[in-house]
This record gives C-alpha cells, structure tokens and sequence, in this order.
C-alpha cells in the first residue's frame, strides 16, 4: 500500500512543471572595459557582452556601463538614478570602475577620497533596496616592464576597492589581480590577442591599425568574463547556481 502510494504521489508530481526559479536582474555599472559596443568599435567588446550568455532564463543582465565614465560622471550624468530606483530585492549591481576616476589629466578624473565615497554610495543605494552590490577591481592593462613582467597600473584604486568591500562586508571580485595574472600566463606577445591590436589594414573599422592596451578583443573580452564567473563561484554568490550548465 505504501508503495503505492508513493507511485502516485511521485506520478502526480511529474505531472507539474518544477517550482520556477525567481528572476534576477544583474546590473552591471561601469566604464568601456565592460560596456556594449557599436558596431563601428568591432573587434573592441566589453566583457559584459559575452557575460550576459553565462545565465539560464531566469537571469537577465543589464549592462548600464558606458564609454569614459568614471564612478563621478556615471554619477553626475544622471546613469546612475535609474539603475538605483529600478532596483529590486534579490537583484544584483556589479560594480566596476577605476580607468577613467585614477587618471589626473582626464575630464572624469575622480579624487581618491570622492571615488570612496562613490563607491560606498552604490553600495548603501542597492543595499537599502536589499539588492546585492559586488564590488569589482578595475581590469588590468597590458603593461610589461623589459623582464616581462606584467605591471599594475591600477594600485592606488584598485587598493580603495579592496579597503571599501572589506569595509562594508560586501563581495568582492579582484579582477585587477586575475586579470594580471592571465596576462603573465600570455606573455608579452601572446597577451596582445587579448587586446584590440591591429595592424594597419588588418579591420576595415581601423584602417590605419590599432594599438590599444586597455580594450578588449573578442577573445579577451571573453577571458574577462569568464575571471568575473569564476569570482562569483569563488564568492558563492546565488548567481552561480543560474550558470548554464554545459
């Protein structure tokens, strides 16, 4: 009787869809490192581009990040308020700057104690909607020194980002450091695939070639992406269990 039973319990239980999984929006806020490109830019991609494919349905990723925005200007340009009052319990705000706050000669140049500041704001304003804020290091650059060594050139920022996660106990994904560590694992030659470096005539987009160390190739957009779900799984943020399983 008992088995019975349970046969058909279990049969009327195949009969119903499982319980769906609760939707979550990851927003994604920050500079050209990240952000979607037009079509004029390729091969240049941002590594929220092939982020967004990492997710099963129940996830939907809105990239927010733009060109040459630092935390100040993401600010002042009104880029900010609307992720801020969109904002839902359970969502996600991956947060991501640094190139463009650490550079002085730059319109969006950010001082070191307004770029705390800045960051410690996205934080309480996600926080207060219960949503989740992931702090992330801003992406190396490819920079070697005449050993070959990969040089970091976000120290003094990258370190606020640290200092403030710790600070306010919130995730944290040291893309500065991996990413500085796969551009080693490349090398001085191999790392330029990962960064848009064209010689002239070799894209119809960059007639006259491209030598940029800071924007990312299609591949290396990739390997970018592909460091932030590693962080995610590093961090047991729920997010990971929304990875498609492959």
């Amino acid at each position: 009787m008992k088995i019975f039973l349970l046969l058909t319990t279990a049969f009327l239980m195949s009969l119903f869809p499982a319980q769906q999984k609760k939707p979550i929006k990851v927003y994604l806020i920050g500079d050209s490192t990240i952000s979607i490109k037009e079509t004029k830019a390729y091969p240049e991609t941002g590594w929220g581009m092939p982020f967004v494919h990492f997710f099963d349905s129940s996830v939907t990723v809105d990239n927010r990040a733009k060109n040459g925005r630092s935390t100040r200007t993401f600010i002042e340009e009104g880029l900010w308020q609307p992720v801020s009052d969109h904002l839902q319990a359970g969502d996600y705000v991956f947060i991501q700057f640094g190139h463009n706050d650490e550079v002085e000669t730059k319109k969006s140049y950010t001082p070191k104690d307004q770029y705390r500041a800045n960051l410690n704001r996205f934080i309480t304003e996600a926080q207060k909607k219960k949503a989740i804020p992931v702090l992330l290091t801003p992406a190396a650059r490819r920079q070697f020194d005449e050993a070959g060594k990969i040089v970091g050139t976000h120290e003094e920022y990258a370190a606020i980002v640290r200092e403030v996660a710790k600070q306010r106990k919130v995730a944290l994904i040291d893309l500065d450091r991996k990413s500085q560590e796969l551009l080693q694992q490349f090398g001085v030659e191999g790392s330029k695939h990962l960064f848009l470096q064209l010689e002239a005539g070799e894209h119809p987009n960059y007639p006259e070639g491209k030598d940029d160390n800071t924007h990312f190739s299609e591949l290396g957009a990739r390997k970018m992406a592909q460091l932030v779900l590693a962080g995610i799984r590093d961090q047991k943020l729920e997010l990971a269990d929304r990875v498609v399983k492959k």
